[in-house]
């Protein structure tokens, strides 16, 4: 990666090197890879090429890898800012092809750890609009209420999660909850939405498989 000679740019350039640097000769690792994960909902902008540069040239100096992450499960998503994206990683000198991953890769193994939790009731299937999980979550001074519907046996949650998979109600009609403490200081903390599904619209049907619904971490409230 070419030298800097001053300013902000350059110092967290190196403080990034020596943090990889020290890891590769502790031992602590023996492949750097980086990753740059755009949201194709829109064209990259100066700031995406900083990024972009930072870390397929530190994965180079390192003789690790970059890898593109690009998400192909939210229905915002379209196909025509993914091949921009993959045009303007090229048009800036860098090969995309040999580390490009869908958020649909990960798919089964998401939904295998999200299913694990409703069964040992550490999450639980809410049908409260995004509205009404907004009002009850509290404020910085207050705590938040227990949803009316927390208290679901693991049976039940099991059922509805299988069918929020395939599918059976409206896009964000029931959404998956992480039961955590709903008086947390912390209000990320209060019951997070953890997964929505929805229909994907743009994974290409190869990828699709047997899956016809998406799954999501974004919270709708």
């Amino acid at each position: 990666m070419p030298q800097q000679n001053g300013g902000r740019g350059a110092i967290a350039s190196i403080f990034i090197r020596g943090i990889i640097a020290s890891d590769v000769e502790a031992d602590r690792t023996s492949t750097v890879v980086t990753h740059f994960p755009p949201e194709p909902n829109g064209d990259l902008r100066l700031g995406h090429a900083k990024s972009i540069v930072l870390n397929y040239e530190l994965a180079k100096e390192f003789g690790g890898r970059c890898n593109v992450r690009l998400d192909d499960t939210n229905p915002k998503e379209r196909v025509e800012y993914i091949d921009a994206i993959k045009g303007d990683v090229q048009w800036l000198g860098f090969d995309w092809t040999q580390g490009l991953h869908f958020a649909s890769d990960y798919f089964e193994r998401l939904y295998a750890w999200a299913c694990h939790l409703v069964r040992i009731g550490k999450a639980y299937v809410d049908d409260q609009s995004a509205h009404d999980i907004r009002e009850s979550r509290g404020t910085l001074t207050s705590p938040g209420r227990n949803s009316p519907f927390r208290d679901r046996s693991v049976k039940e949650n099991v059922e509805l999660f299988a069918r929020m998979r395939a599918g059976e109600f409206r896009n964000g009609e029931r959404v998956l909850r992480a039961k955590i403490d709903m008086a947390s200081a912390n209000l990320n903390l209060r019951d997070p939405v953890t997964t929505v599904f929805s229909t994907p619209a743009i994974r290409a049907p190869a990828r699709r498989g047997t899956s016809t619904r998406a799954m999501t971490s974004r919270t709708p409230v």
